[in-house]
């Protein structure tokens, strides 16, 4: 039997209820150090301004620990503590209120250490991930199974198991590596095996470019097969862009819709407007827009009427110019100075979203 995510456990991290069929929750993990209270809370805000829905928090010390306790309470979103070595920093993440923990079996090993962990999350109410990485696998799983995804599951399912006997079962788990193929495997081979609910990512992926293949890639394979029940896609860069990124992935896979899907053409001789920048110029007015709807961004005269048409709204591009379409009509002809203002004006006049200042 294979556990599809629509028969994985359901797990509660804070308000969220992630598994069992339930919405992919798409979340994220803050680039700043959570003893900048300040700073960490704005980057939160940010991110759940594009629609994160979780965010992660490194806690490399007692003070970032510490810093939570701040955080949590102001934060839009649910937290999760990211737990590495010092076993007593999730003791103290658990008081600040956090809503969940990130455990790396690969580096806090003891099984009573572990218990004490799951004892102090089952009184807060807070869940825990299992986050394998192939970078810091537990050298005896290494020695056991090699580098193979088999090693990834086994360290995994070697943790669920402490946790069980410790009475705690509010388990998410991620099976995680650079390598496409590598995640990939693990991910199925789990899915086999354990029907706690999967967080999925290509970890140490890239950067914009190469990251976002990667992951668009290895996730949308595991995404359209009905594996997984939370993403983040890892990014060198801006959690922002990770929130973004997410989210394409699953609207090209038919799986949620959050925002406007655009369509554009690939340009060829026949386009007479620039239409790299009317798009990003377009996609950056409309980057918060909540309602999902299609828009079509076209060069030329060949495939732009059809496309605009066909969309909810649409330019097609002229001698400088080009006509807007709304619901399959012209509603309009523009210089192309005025065309990205034109679209954004309709766009909030169709989605009912004001510009907000």
């Amino acid at each position: 039997m294979i556990y599809t995510r629509d028969l994985t456990q359901k797990a509660k991290v804070g308000p969220l209820t992630i598994g069992g069929g339930e919405p992919i929750v798409v979340q994220t993990m803050a680039n700043v150090d959570p003893k900048d209270v300040e700073a960490a809370l704005a980057q939160i805000a940010s991110v759940a301004a594009r629609g994160a829905e979780l965010v992660r928090l490194a806690v490399p010390d007692s003070k970032a620990a510490q810093a939570l306790a701040e955080i949590a309470p102001r934060s839009p979103l649910p937290l999760v503590a990211d737990i590495h070595f010092d076993w007593r920093l999730a003791i103290l993440a658990l008081k600040a209120k956090v809503a969940g923990l990130r455990l790396n079996p690969g580096n806090i090993r003891d099984p009573q250490k572990i218990a004490l962990i799951a004892a102090a999350a089952q009184d807060a109410g807070a869940s825990i991930r299992v986050g394998v990485n192939a970078g810091s696998l537990d050298p005896e799983m290494v020695k056991l199974y090699g580098h193979g995804p088999l090693a990834l599951v086994q360290s995994a399912l070697k943790e669920t198991e402490i946790l069980e006997r410790a009475g705690f079962t509010n388990i998410l788990v991620s099976l995680k590596a650079a390598e496409v193929g590598l995640t990939v495997a693990a991910v199925r081979l789990f899915a086999e095996r354990s029907a706690y609910p999967q967080h999925l990512g290509i970890t140490e992926a890239g950067d914009l470019e190469s990251g976002v293949v990667k992951s668009a890639v290895g996730l949308g394979v595991l995404l359209h097969e009905g594996l997984g029940d939370t993403i983040r896609v890892s990014l060198t860069g801006p959690p922002e862009a990770e929130v973004d990124c997410a989210f394409e992935i699953l609207k090209a896979l038919g799986l949620r819709v959050k925002g406007p899907e655009f369509i554009s053409c690939p340009t060829c001789g026949r386009c007479r407007i620039d239409l790299v920048a009317l798009l990003k110029d377009v996609k950056a007015r409309l980057i918060n827009l909540k309602t999902p709807l299609k828009i079509a961004v076209m060069g030329c005269e060949v495939n732009g009427p059809g496309e605009a048409k066909r969309a909810d709204l649409g330019v097609a591009g002229g001698e400088g110019r080009g006509a807007l379409f709304v619901k399959g009509q012209i509603a309009g002809y523009y210089p192309f100075e005025r065309l990205a203002e034109a679209l954004e004006e309709k766009a909030r006049d169709l989605a009912n979203e004001p510009l907000v200042t």
